[in-house]
């Protein structure tokens, strides 16, 4: 990660927790509201040279504090790859899930 960045927007996470995740920089203090199913990380230095990992997830009406890792050490990109990949993988079924069941209703309607 860049220096004096405390902040990753994330909108896929790679099935494989050896590979690197997709991010975009940020800057957590002046970031945009979160789409729905993106993710923020932020972190924050927590003594000794570990961090505090916080993330917040984009619903449709609001965000929400999906996670929080405190005391991490070195790479913890391996500690939060399994709570992304599984969220960001279930807001996408639900999304098409809803986008069935408004279709179903149509056709059922029409």
């Amino acid at each position: 990660m860049p220096s004096g960045v405390r902040g990753a927007l994330i909108r896929s996470v790679p099935r494989c927790v050896t590979e690197p995740i997709p991010t975009t920089w940020v800057s957590v203090e002046h970031h945009a509201p979160l789409r729905p199913g993106s993710v923020l990380l932020y972190w924050e230095p927590a003594p000794p040279d570990r961090m505090d990992v916080t993330a917040r997830l984009g619903l449709a009406s609001a965000e929400v504090i999906l996670a929080t890792w405190p005391n991490l050490h070195g790479d913890w990109s391996s500690v939060v790859h399994p709570t992304l990949l599984e969220t960001i993988g279930l807001h996408s079924a639900l999304s098409v899930a809803i986008d069935a069941l408004h279709l179903a209703n149509h056709l059922v309607y029409a």
